[in-house]
């Protein structure tokens, strides 16, 4: 086995015809079975790999176990965070602020991130971004254990942090193609999006009982600790050489190479667009979930983190499902149908008034968020050039996280006007529409394998 991508195979099903010989053939001799194509119906079919085909690679399996410990501190901040942010202000609109200033950064910075990215070794960027991010947890951790921290605190951590992710993000993703290869690269998104979200299970889990126990400055404080797992992980990869072309373009001229790329292929298109209507509609209920899960769920923190916790279940089941069956289904067709399933699971949710009735739907919910983002993921890697690799994911990071700030202070200016049910609602319906005007008008979104 080996770390170093593999390149593209020969197709399957022809046998490589030998050198003509140096006489020609003899009169009357049967043609040399090796120089005929082999027939399809008699080829023995390719076994397919597992679920964890990925984790045969060593450099994905030290990658897997850092991101885990480092995903699960993450998720325990998040939760704390939204928690504490609620506690300080009674406000599902100031969720909303924090949200925006969290994710408008990528608004920015993502597709610059992505020329950057095309010129530098990935793993290098990981590394800074993984310490700056340890850095803010422990800034975060040391203003709440001092009882200092104000909403002002959190806000501009959320910008610093914004921008850190601007980078990290694509690097993550644009890195795992450099750790199994092309061969394993669906196998290994799927399972990086599980170990994400078995961190969104454990996290909210762990969470709920430190708030209850402890409070939240001991969740920043673990998150900070947990970084230091991937930075570890990272600097352990036996990493092949690399020969990178030196760049003469200057970076502009890169940024609008990978925007003319992108306009011109109409797959990528609307796979950006659809990550673009779900994240600026579709997942910003996350942003208020805090104050949905106080107000109409009359929960305390630890039923707030069990939500989170079965969402993220739900996701887990989305990855594995995806891990496993993703090369042998239509993606195209998966996601078409999943896209327009969510949003109407939403609106469910929306009017949901106890735990117990609430907690099927978020589950569904998690399998309808994950399927999305990691068969969006999949569809584009698959089909990106690796030149292009690092600007195309970048705008995926644009299109995902730079806009959803828009949805999100939105969504609780709405909640704060009217009701969080009723905001809720109107962001399934405009979410659903959305939806159906770009994949069902995108025949070639549904034909993609």
């Amino acid at each position: 086995m080996t770390d170093q991508p593999i390149e593209a195979s020969e197709a399957a099903g022809t046998a490589v015809l030998p050198s003509s010989p140096a006489r020609g053939p003899v009169h009357g001799a049967a043609p040399a079975a090796a120089t005929l194509p082999a027939p399809a119906l008699f080829q023995e079919p390719e076994p397919p790999r597992g679920t964890f085909a990925s984790l045969r690679h060593r450099n994905f399996r030290l990658y897997a176990a850092g991101m885990l410990v480092s995903m699960v501190g993450t998720w325990m901040q998040g939760v704390a965070q939204g928690w504490l942010v609620y506690e300080l202000s009674q406000s599902a609109r100031t969720l909303g602020v924090v949200s925006f200033a969290a994710a408008l950064p990528a608004l920015i910075v993502s597709p610059w991130a992505g020329v950057l990215l095309d010129r530098v070794s990935k793993r290098g960027v990981l590394v800074v971004t993984q310490a700056a991010a340890m850095t803010f947890a422990f800034i975060l951790a040391a203003l709440s254990f001092t009882g200092t921290v104000q909403v002002w605190h959190i806000v501009v951590l959320a910008v610093g942090l914004g921008v850190v992710n601007s980078f990290d993000g694509p690097a993550r993703q644009a890195f795992v193609v450099e750790l199994v290869g092309r061969e394993d690269l669906s196998n290994a998104i799927a399972l990086n999006s599980m170990i994400f979200n078995s961190a969104r299970v454990i996290g909210p889990a762990l969470s709920g009982v430190l708030l209850a126990v402890v409070g939240a400055s001991w969740c920043f404080l673990f998150n900070g600790l947990s970084f230091l797992a991937v930075i570890v992980a990272l600097l352990a990869m036996q990493m092949p050489a690399v020969v990178r072309k030196v760049r003469v373009d200057k970076p502009w001229t890169q940024l609008t190479d990978g925007l003319r790329y992108v306009r011109e292929r109409p797959d990528l298109t609307a796979l950006l667009l659809q990550a673009l209507v779900f994240s600026v509609f579709g997942i910003s209920y996350s942003t208020i979930l805090p104050a949905f899960a106080a107000r109409n769920l009359g929960l305390p923190a630890s039923g707030f983190a069990m939500l989170s916790a079965v969402a993220g279940l739900g996701a887990v089941s989305a990855a594995a499902l995806v891990a496993r069956y993703g090369e042998r289904m239509p993606r195209g067709l998966w996601l078409t149908v999943v896209a327009l399933i969510f949003p109407m699971l939403l609106a469910v949710f929306a009017w949901t008034t106890t735990l117990w009735t609430a907690l099927p739907v978020i589950f569904l919910m998690g399998v309808g968020f994950i399927s999305q983002f990691v068969l969006i993921n999949v569809l584009l890697q698959a089909r990106v050039d690796d030149t292009m690799r690092g600007r195309v994911l970048s705008l995926y990071t644009l299109t995902f996280f730079g806009f959803a700030p828009f949805g999100n202070l939105a969504l609780g200016a709405l909640a704060e006007h009217w009701s969080i049910s009723i905001a809720l609602t109107l962001t399934a319906l405009v979410t659903l529409v959305l939806t159906a005007i770009n994949l069902l008008r995108s025949p070639v979104v549904r034909r993609l394998r």
